[in-house]
């Protein structure tokens, strides 16, 4: 995909909203926010300066020159380096299951794809399907069908659908799922084909897939073999 990339970020749940607000003011308008539990001792959140284990994950999919445009805003307007502030990272895109799948995630952005160049020799990449609520298992059984052995969800809240209409014709809900499934490197473009075919954009699972590579993996050996 060139030089897209997946931002993470975890901040204490009550900056979320400001922290969602500031990547809207710097063009990143498509964001989907997960709640997590921090799980540092409580001398470390001291020393951290923090007062709340509840976190807000936000993900968001940008390119390179975009992140380190939001990272500085970050450092400097809302102070992400300081005790307690949180943390944000990226990982390589590998591929998005579609031209509107990329249209709508990078929305805004002035996306100009290049050659794949990062991490391209994995065995193992991670597909992340993001879609309406209640269509799990009709995503998992395209994926099965196509190879996939199972995957994990996580239940998010997205922002940025109002621009859903412009690109995709179509009306997406604030409530998701986030699905992930870990597979092997030549099996990725044919679950991804079979997701898109049966749960995709012009179906009610409304599904957007995208993947990462994985470095290295355990627990998957009695699976393969």
């Amino acid at each position: 995909m060139g030089n897209l990339f997946l931002m993470t970020t975890i901040i204490d749940r009550k900056d979320a909203n400001k922290y969602i607000e500031a990547f809207k003011q710097n063009a990143i308008n498509v964001i989907y926010t997960t709640l997590g539990i921090g799980t540092a001792t409580s001398e470390v959140l001291d020393y951290l300066g923090m007062d709340t284990r509840e976190k807000a994950v936000a993900y968001s999919v940008l390119e390179e020159d975009k992140w380190l445009e939001i990272k500085r805003y970050m450092e400097k307007n809302l102070k992400i380096d300081a005790p307690g502030g949180g943390i944000s990272f990226t990982i390589p895109l590998s591929s998005i299951a579609g031209k509107r799948a990329l249209q709508f995630l990078i929305e805004k952005q002035d996306y100009q794809k290049e050659e794949e160049s990062t991490l391209k020799n994995t065995t193992h990449e991670l597909i992340v399907v993001i879609a309406e609520q209640g269509y799990t298992q009709l995503i998992m059984n395209a994926a099965r069908a196509a190879g996939a052995y199972g995957g994990t969800v996580i239940h998010a809240k997205g922002t940025g659908m109002e621009i859903a209409e412009e690109f995709m014709g179509v009306s997406l809900a604030i409530e998701k799922e986030i699905l992930y499934i870990v597979t092997k490197t030549e099996q990725k473009n044919d679950i991804m084909k079979a997701i898109v075919k049966e749960a995709g954009i012009d179906s009610k699972a409304k599904a957007i897939a995208f993947s990462l590579p994985v470095t290295s993996t355990a627990g998957l050996r009695l699976i393969e073999d």
